[in-house]
């Protein structure tokens, strides 16, 4: 009897306390709407200001690393009753959110540390290059908030044959004089940016924007230098390739302007002439190419350059009958004397006329500026 009345004596001195600590200006305690906690544990002093010596009594266990929960106030209150603390304002409060603090490591940090503790390793090249799989598909991790050191490797190990990697991470705690540990495995392996066809190819195809991508592939696959997508484009391969192949600088090659067998444009152009007739290349060439054409009229083959597609320029005098030489004809000239004028009617001759016997061929060839020169002296 006397202890259940010192009981209700207490209870209503505690209910008294809000009023009487207003009236005496100390501050009454109050639950809180919204809470972040660091630890594993939820305390009165957590979830309550001005809970005194009550403060460091848990309650609750704290949600997961990262996440956020919520209480409703009538189970807040009775859980405080259970510890022996009562008479806490709420306010208008209807649910206390209460969220656990932690530090977060994504995938990328992850990825970041282990390449730059393979980074020039084990005969690996730049971190950027290197791309790591891990072995349980680790997306985020999520540690204690207090671990706020840098992921610092103390064992590395590497196995080049298969990739496989094995590092052991430490962590600085606040809260602990010893190191968080981590450890993670996977492999990694080097990789280099390349082109790739997008579809088949034949070797004839010039390759266009939508004919190639670019794409990371294992450096192992790419044996010689790899050609990067603006480089391919434009191009042609040298051999026929299918969709998926990575491309080689090798593979590349101008395309060609001019087929073997291609009835061509032939071009003759020297200081105050141009013309033109048809002509039949006699091998393929790109752009800036010199190749051999037959000239149909005159069924002389020529040496140019090919300037455009089936287009081919001959610069000067180029044929395959041979020329007396040059130095018996000009032997007896002095230093100083003028080249003669060349004989453009000659030249005309020379492109567009069929000669009909060797005679008249010889009579056909270009004159050389030199030649020219001795006979008119």
């Amino acid at each position: 009897m006397i202890r259940t009345t010192l009981l209700t004596i207490s209870a209503l001195l505690v209910l008294a306390l809000p009023a009487r600590a207003a009236d005496d200006g100390i501050a009454a305690p109050t639950l809180r709407a919204s809470v972040t906690v660091t630890s594993d544990v939820v305390r009165v002093g957590d979830l309550v200001d001005n809970a005194g010596s009550a403060a460091q009594i848990p309650v609750y266990r704290s949600p997961d690393l990262g996440t956020t929960g919520a209480l409703p106030v009538a189970q807040v209150l009775n859980v405080l009753r259970a510890k022996q603390v009562i008479g806490v304002m709420t306010g208008d409060i209807k649910e206390v959110q209460v969220t656990r603090l932690a530090r977060t490591l994504a995938n990328k940090d992850l990825e970041n540390a282990v390449t730059s503790a393979l980074d020039h390793r084990f005969g690996l090249g730049d971190a950027a290059n290197i791309t790591v799989t891990f072995d349980r598909g680790i997306s985020d991790m999520r540690l204690e908030a207090s671990n706020t050191g840098a992921l610092q490797p103390v064992a590395t190990h590497y196995d080049a044959r298969g990739g496989r990697f094995d590092i052991s991470f430490e962590i600085n705690n606040d809260n602990n004089p010893a190191p968080t540990k981590l450890r993670l495995t996977g492999t990694a392996i080097e990789t280099v940016e390349v082109a790739v066809l997008a579809r088949d190819v034949d070797r004839s195809e010039t390759l266009k924007s939508s004919d190639v991508a670019l794409e990371r592939r294992p450096k192992a696959e790419v044996t010689g230098e790899p050609a990067l997508r603006d480089r391919a484009i434009g191009m042609q391969l040298r051999r026929s390739m299918r969709a998926g192949t990575p491309i080689r600088i090798a593979d590349l090659a101008k395309p060609e302007f001019v087929s073997r067998d291609q009835s061509v444009t032939v071009i003759y152009q020297v200081p105050g002439i141009y013309l033109t007739t048809r002509g039949k290349a006699i091998e393929s060439g790109a752009e800036g190419d010199t190749v051999s054409v037959l000239n149909l009229q005159t069924k002389r083959t020529l040496t140019g350059v090919v300037t455009g597609r089936g287009q081919v320029t001959v610069q000067g005098a180029s044929q395959s009958v041979p020329i007396a030489p040059a130095v018996e004809q000009t032997s007896s000239l002095k230093r100083d004397e003028a080249p003669a004028p060349v004989d453009t009617a000659a030249l005309l001759r020379s492109l567009v006329q069929t000669p009909n016997s060797p005679a008249r061929i010889a009579e056909a060839q270009i004159p050389q500026a030199r030649a020219s020169q001795a006979q008119a002296k």
